[in-house]
């Protein structure tokens, strides 16, 4: 388990992502998608087509 302050911002990305995407394509998401800076401290979650991977920045 990954502990958590009461203050981390928690975004889950809706729709389906391409799980092909590294780590820096899924920064560009948060960025140009989500409108979110990826080094503010929060934890992206983005989910497979399928459902069944969960990547998280």
């Amino acid at each position: 388990m990954i502990p958590l302050s009461p203050s981390t911002r928690i975004y889950l990305a809706c729709g389906a992502t391409d799980m092909r995407k590294g780590f820096n394509g899924l920064a560009v998401l948060a960025q140009q998608v989500l409108h979110k800076n990826p080094h503010s401290g929060a934890l992206f979650a983005f989910r497979g087509k399928r459902g069944d991977l969960v990547k998280l920045l």
